[in-house]
């Protein structure tokens, strides 16, 4: 879904906003194809709903880019925030080998990196000019 999201709202505006979002889409893009190689290490394949995430990547992306800056970077810090709490729950709830672990533990703390970005934005609206 962030993918969709971030891909959604980068502008054809050569900006630095522009720059940190589409550096956010193609890190989402790895945390997608992370997963969904495990997937297929552990014999399952990728939900026939995954459609529906992808519609409301879109939703989300477009809506809050025609809302502006300030809520697109809102967006982001929610998305990540839902992330972040998901992985956390991943990796209390489930007994992973060693290499599935440190592949969400790092996933998780870009997730960390992506917060941490859009708020030093949300507090300082300037660094975009």
């Amino acid at each position: 879904m962030a993918t969709n999201i971030y891909k959604c709202q980068i502008t054809s505006k050569a900006s630095d906003l522009n720059t940190q979002l589409t550096a956010a889409m193609c890190n989402e893009m790895t945390h997608m194809q992370d997963f969904q190689t495990k997937l297929y290490e552990h014999g399952f394949k990728p939900s026939k709903l995954r459609w529906a995430y992808w519609m409301v990547g879109y939703v989300f992306g477009l809506g809050s880019r025609m809302l502006g800056t300030r809520q697109m970077l809102k967006t982001g810090v929610w998305t990540e925030t839902k992330a972040v709490h998901h992985y956390s729950q991943l990796l209390e709830d489930i007994e992973w080998d060693d290499d599935t672990r440190a592949l969400i533990e790092k996933n998780q703390a870009d997730e960390h990196g992506h917060i941490q970005r859009w708020d030093r934005l949300l507090e300082h609206p300037e660094e975009l000019s």
